[in-house]
C-alpha cells in the first residue's frame, strides 16, 4: 500500500475510524437492549465488520506514522 499520504488524507483516515469506533460502539450497545434476533444478528454482524474495517484502517495509520 503506498505509504505516500498528504496531511489531509492521515486526517481523514483518522477521522473515518473514529466515526467507524462510534457505531460500532453503537451497534454493541444496542445488542443488550433488543430483544427481536434478526436485529442482534444484523448488529453483531455490523460489530464485525466494524472490527475488521478498523484494523485496516488502523494498518494506514500505522504506515503513515511510520514514514513520518
Amino acid at each position: 500500500m503506498n505509504s505516500n499520504y498528504a496531511l489531509h488524507e492521515m486526517l481523514e483516515v483518522h477521522e473515518i475510524a473514529a466515526f467507524k469506533t462510534v457505531c460500532m460502539t453503537k451497534s454493541k450497545t444496542m445488542q443488550a437492549l433488543v430483544t427481536d434476533p434478526e436485529l442482534i444478528q444484523i448488529l453483531q454482524q455490523d460489530v464485525q465488520l466494524s472490527q475488521q474495517q478498523l484494523q485496516e484502517l488502523g494498518g494506514v495509520l500505522s504506515n503513515v506514522q511510520s514514514t513520518l
